[in-house]
Order: structure tokens, then C-alpha cells, then sequence
């Protein structure tokens, strides 16, 4: 689209306008080349020069500034070339100029020095950004509504040709249709104490303050949650959405900023991209693809060439991409829920099983995508491999209840799609491959002195006899929670009827799920799906988008789907031939399993109620003072909001265990109607 065809009608300046314009020192190349609105009065646009073609609408309103100073609406000390400026903006003190751009209602630009869209844009869209393999191979191109689930099948699909060819084409389209030689600012932004902006467009209720430098960008701000960039930021190749937060000195360069992020304290990126409600403070990343969640506080952290979500990174981690032989070539995975502790270091390339905990340096290329809920532990330069520890961590509850708490996206239109569940399919499949792989290894392998290696990992034996048992626990916890929740409300009167109520809505789900970074789904669904996007059925990112919101929205139905078939693995025959005395076994190993669960989670939040944790409170009193004075700062264990939580889930799940099996033993021995709740 070009200027001319969005000008807004109106008439010309009279003579008379002109003249007070005239003795107001404005200036133009051709008075005639100004349209302005019905009701255009000169007053408030003083010291300004006009170039191109410029419309002007009206300026009857006052605004209020910091320190409550109040100011009217209009024009002063600028110089304007092809502008559209809408009803009561506010422009005041332009040190250099403000080009081709057009300025919604109520806007506010104050003192800036340059303000232009030169030639045609794209304002960021398009832009290829080398995510994951530093040295490329990987890139994404990032567009306006990039969601982590497209971005994901762009960069690690590459396998898959012809479908990357066809989502690159989508966004290229996407790119060429947005294209224009003017910019917008929205309806409501400000800009304010900024040197240079050149070629970004800027939406409604945006702020802009204090900037430094932004070119070729898009700040996709809304009215319902407005993207804020801070004081002497710098900005090139860029796209941020609703929401987020881009201040304090901040460095990027060649990024996607998704909704509700916040990039803060002197963070510096590059070739990166953020999704929902990632935090980056005072530190790096390169190369990087941070899924939802992924969360870095620390100025000696570095990211790169990496996949993160749901992860924290310790004070001075570290990852290493290359081995000085043909460059940074390396990549590694840490799937979702993974932290790393102070000081910890990976190899690249490495891949990381969910929620698990990387503590000390790490030589090796270590795979541990079988095992989720593990601790990687260094030890005398070996990586040793601790299974399904985390399980028993009061720390992964506090992590699953905070995620939610923590969406900080406002806008109408969600661009990622986010499943906080910490069992699901995709971990409790992966659940079962380490039970198996321990079980080989418990039967099979060459132990010395309870130690063996598997890929490169010790791994104790005490260890691997705990993972197991904690592996199976999880896996009745999850079938258990799947199996009540399809029972739960539903009048019983005979096993037939549980029969029909356990009976799968849907085929799908049936076999691996996927980790759409965020969005959990059944591999086959997404098949599916890329298979329609390959043949050009689906077509644009629109028809994406839906099919993975409806992936989204039906994850229970498919979810139980996939319990359906692991049960029948488990218990050894289909659930349509279950008894009332198997259904009752089931709630048995459930019930057993939540309280061992619990008990643990309890005991380890114990721990941080222990007298040695308490070192350092009451700093000049006695042991009494040191208790009193943990207490008024820590709390009382007893009283602990999560250490509570534990303690009602226990009595809950204890009453709720107990009341269906004692329904359920009712109808197999009286053979009346019972309602599981």
C-alpha cells in the first residue's frame, strides 16, 4: 500500500490558516500539498516544517505530563514529511524529523530526534533469525504471529523439506502483504526521550521511552497489553508482541520477543527467540530457541545454541557449542522443566530429560531424554545419572503452581498455547521408557562395585533400584488421576456402565506425544497435520493456528485415549473387561502411590525448616532468638502455605480413595447403584 491511497479526506488550509500558520514559524514546500480535518484550527502547531504531502487533524484537547504539568494537544518545534497526524496527538521538540509515517488518536512523541520509514518495510517480518545451530542451518523466519509450535516445526522439522518450504512460504506471503513505505504508530503510544527510530511500526498504547536506537522492528502492542521499551535500549531486526517488556539498557539484535516477556538489566541477544512469558536479566543468549517459561536472572549466565522451556538457569551457567575444530556447529536440548545450577556447564551436544536438575560441569555428551525428574550430578569429571529423583522435590510442586500464577498475557488473541501439566503423556511415556530401560539394566548389566555406565553416565545401583520405584509410582499416580477424573460425577449401576463411561471419545493419541514447546499433542495429530500443510491443504497460518487450538482444547479426550492403552499394558488386559475387584486394585495402587509421593514432598519441605537452615538468623541473640527469628521471616513449617497444601492433598486424596473403593466394594457385593465423586 502507498501513502497516497490512505490519506484521509479533508479540505486544504485557507488563506487565512495559512498566515497564522505563518506567524506561528511553520513553514512548507507547498502549502497546497496539506490536507487538514473540517474543523483543523491553527493554534496549537507552532515551529513546524512541512515537506510532501502531510494531513492534519484537530487539536482541542489538553494532556497531562510527568510532574503534572499540563500542555495542549498539537504540533510544536517539528518538521514533518509525509505524515498522517491524527485528532489530538501530541509532537513536541523533533530534533531531526518525522517521515512517512501515520500517528494514531492521542499519540504522544516527545523529544526524539529522528522518526522514519525510508523506502519500503517489512518492519521485521521475514527476518531470518539463525535459532539453535549458531553456524545455521536452523533459521526461523520471524513474522507478527510466530507461535513457539510453528517456529518449532520451521526449525527441528528440517528433515521434512518441503514442509519448512511451505510454512517459509506462508510467512514470506504474511511479509509481502504487510509491506509499505509508512509506518504506524497505534492509538495511544508514546515515545518519549528517543534518538532514532527507522522503519518500526508501533501499536496502540505502546511506550516507547528513552530508547535509543530501534530500526527495522515491529512493537506489537495492544490496547489490552501494551508492549513498554525502556531507556537506552537498542533494537535491529525485531518483532516484540503484546505485552512484554524491553528496558534497561537492553541489547537485540535479529529476535522474536513473544507475549508477556520481560528482557531487563543490560540483557544482551542475539539470532534468539523468546516465546510467553520468558525473562532474560543482565545476562546473554545466542542462538537460542527459549520455549515458554525459560528464565535466565543472572549476569555470568550465558544461553546458546540451545532449546529451553519452563527452565531456570543458574548464576554462571554456561553451554559449549564448539570444540575450536570447525566452529560452533553443536546444539543441545533442555526439555521442559530443566534447571541448572550455579556454575554448571554442558557439552553440546547434549539432551536433557524434563524437569531435571544439571548440577557441576558436564565433558560428555550426555542423553537423558528417557529419564525425566533425574538429577545430573558431576563427580570427580564423571556425569553420574540419579533417575526420577526430582519426583520426591517440594521444588517441582512450587514450579507447576507458579507457572500459571505467572502468565502475564492480557491480550484477547494468545499466540502459544501452553499445557502446565507436569504428568502427562508425553512425561509418563517417557516415564516408561526409563522404567524399562532400568529394569535391562538392574537384570542385565555389568555392575562394579553398584556401579555401570549407560551412555557415558555412571549410574548407581542403589539409584536405579530407587527411579524404578519412583517411576512406577508416578505412572499409578497419572493413570489413577486419568481413570477417577473419567469416573468422577457418574452414577454406576453395573460394570457394564463403567465400561461405556471408560470407553475413548476419540482414536487419537494412541501412540508417541509431542512436546510442541508448550503445547503437548499426539505425534499422530501433528502428522496429520504437517501432512495437510506439505499438500498445501492447509494453507495459511490462520488454518495453523486453529487446528492447533483445537489440538489444545482436546488434550483430556486425548489424553485418556493414550491412559486407555498404557492400562491395558499395565494391568495385563483391555479396561472393557475390567472388574469391579480390578477397578478397585487400580484406586489401591493410586491412593498408595499420591501419599508416597506426598510423604516424600513432605519430608523434603522439612528439610528446609532444618536447624541448619536456620544458620545465620538471630544474628546477636541466643538459640532461642535464632528460632523466633527464622519463624518471623521463614514462617512456621506447620503453617507453610505449601507444606499445608500437602497435607490437605493428602487428607483429600486419602477420603476420596477410600470413599471409591468402599462404593465400589458396595456395588460388587450389593448390587446397587453407587456415584463415584
Amino acid at each position: 500500500m502507498q501513502f497516497e491511497e490512505i490519506i484521509p479526506e479533508g479540505r486544504t488550509l485557507t488563506a487565512e490558516e495559512i498566515g497564522q500558520l505563518i506567524l506561528q514559524g511553520c513553514s512548507a514546500d507547498n502549502w497546497n500539498r496539506i490536507v487538514v480535518a473540517e474543523r483543523f484550527v491553527p493554534e496549537n502547531i507552532r515551529n513546524v516544517r512541512f515537506s510532501g504531502i502531510n494531513y492534519l487533524g484537530l487539536f482541542d484537547e489538553e494532556i497531562s505530563l510527568f510532574g503534572g504539568i499540563t500542555f495542549k494537544r498539537g504540533i510544536y518545534n517539528a518538521w514533518l514529511h509525509n505524515c498522517i497526524v491524527e485528532d489530538n496527538v501530541l509532537i513536541h521538540n523533533v530534533r531531526s524529523y518525522i517521515a512517512n509515517y501515520r500517528i494514531g488518536r492521542r499519540a504522544k512523541i516527545h523529544n526524539i530526534t529522528t522518526l522514519a520509514v525510508d523506502g519500503e518495510s517489512c518492519f521485521g517480518n521475514g527476518v531470518m533469525v539463525q535459532t539453535i545451530n549458531e553456524s545455521g542451518g536452523r533459521e526461523v523466519p520471524i513474522c507478527d504471529f510466530l507461535s513457539a509450535h510453528v517456529a518449532y516445526m520451521i526449525a527441528l522439522y528440517r528433515h521434512r523439506s518441503v514442509l519448512v518450504s511451505r510454512l517459509m512460504e506462508m510467512i514470506a506471503d504474511y511479509s509481502a502483504k504487510i509491506k509499505s513505505d509508512f509506518g504506524i504508530i497505534g492509538e495511544g503510544a508514546k515515545i518519549i526521550n528517543c534518538d532514532t527510530i527507522k522503519n518500526v511500526k508501533i501499536g496502540p498504547a505502546a511506550v516507547i521511552e528513552g530508547a535509543r536506537k530501534l530500526q527495522n522492528g515491529s512493537v506489537n502492542s495492544s490496547v489490552e497489553d501494551p508492549v513498554v521499551i525502556g531507556d537506552d535500549v537498542i533494537m535491529e531486526d525485531f518483532i516484540v508482541c503484546s505485552g512484554s517488556r524491553v528496558t534497561d539498557a537492553t541489547l537485540i539484535s535479529k529476535c522474536f520477543i513473544g507475549q508477556g516477556c520481560i528482557l531487563d538489566k543490560h540483557y544482551s541477544a542475539v539470532e534468539s527467540l523468546f516465546f510467553a512469558n520468558c525473562q532474560g536479566f543482565h545476562g546473554e543468549a545466542c542462538s537460542i530457541f527459549a520455549g515458554p517459561y525459560t528464565v535466565t536472572h543472572h549476569k555470568s549466565t550465558l544461553l546458546i545454541a540451545g532449546m529451553f522451556s519452563f527452565m531456570n538457569a543458574g548464576s554462571g551457567s554456561n553451554q559449549s557449542n564448539h570444540l575450536y575444530k570447525i566452529g560452533p556447529v553443536h546444539q543441545g536440548v533442555l526439555e521442559r522443566g530443566s534447571k541448572t545450577t550455579s556454575d554448571s556447564y554442558i557439552l553440546w551436544p547434549s539432551h536433557i530429560g524434563a524437569f531435571s536438575l544439571v548440577m557441576g560441569r558436564h565433558y560428555k555428551h550426555s542423553d537423558t531424554s528417557d529419564f525425566p525428574f533425574s538429577y545430573l550430578i558431576e563427580h570427580n569429571d564423571e556425569t553420574v545419572l540419579v533417575p526420577a529423583i526430582n519426583l520426591k522435590s517440594i521444588g517441582i510442586i512450587r514450579d507447576s503452581q507458579k507457572w500459571p500464577k505467572r502468565d502475564r498475557r492480557k491480550d484477547f488473541r494468545l499466540l502459544d498455547y501452553i499445557n502446565y501439566n507436569l504428568l502427562s503423556p508425553y512425561t509418563v511415556q517417557k516415564m516408561l521408557n526409563g522404567y524399562r530401560i532400568l529394569q535391562d539394566l538392574l537384570a542385565n548389566a555389568e555392575w562394579t562395585n553398584g556401579i555401570c555406565f549407560y551412555k557415558d553416565m555412571q549410574l548407581l545401583k542403589h539409584s536405579a533400584e530407587r527411579g524404578l520405584h519412583f517411576y512406577e509410582m508416578a505412572i499409578w499416580k497419572f493413570l489413577g488421576n486419568s481413570i477417577i477424573t473419567r469416573l468422577s460425577g457418574k452414577r454406576i449401576k453395573s460394570v457394564s456402565d463403567i465400561a461405556a463411561y471408560l470407553k475413548p471419545e476419540t482414536q487419537v493419541g494412541k501412540g508417541e506425544w509431542i512436546d510442541l514447546s508448550g503445547l503437548i499433542c499426539p505425534a499422530e495429530a501433528l502428522e496429520k497435520l504437517l501432512e495437510s500443510i506439505e499438500t498445501k491443504t492447509t494453507r495459511t497460518l490462520e488454518e495453523i493456528d486453529s487446528v492447533l487450538r483445537s489440538f489444545h482444547s482436546n488434550y483430556y479426550n486425548f489424553e485418556w485415549t493414550w491412559a486407555y492403552r498404557v492400562f491395558e499394558e499395565m494391568v495385563g488386559k483391555p479396561l472393557a473387561e475390567f472388574s469391579i475387584n480390578d477397578l478397585v486394585h487400580v484406586v489401591r495402587k493410586w491412593k498408595e502411590s499420591v501419599l508416597e509421593i506426598d510423604n516424600n514432598l513432605y519430608a523434603d519441605a522439612m528439610k528446609e525448616f532444618s536447624d541448619s537452615k536456620m544458620t545465620g538468623f538471630g544474628i546477636d541473640g541466643i538459640e532461642a532468638d535464632k528460632v523466633l527469628d527464622f519463624e518471623v521471616v521463614r514462617g512456621d513449617f506447620s503453617n507453610n502455605d505449601i507444606v499445608a497444601a500437602i497435607k490437605e492433598h493428602m487428607r483429600v486424596k486419602t477420603a476420596l480413595g477410600d470413599g471409591i473403593i468402599e462404593k465400589l466394594e458396595a456395588l460388587s457385593s450389593e448390587k446397587r447403584n453407587v456415584c463415584v465423586e
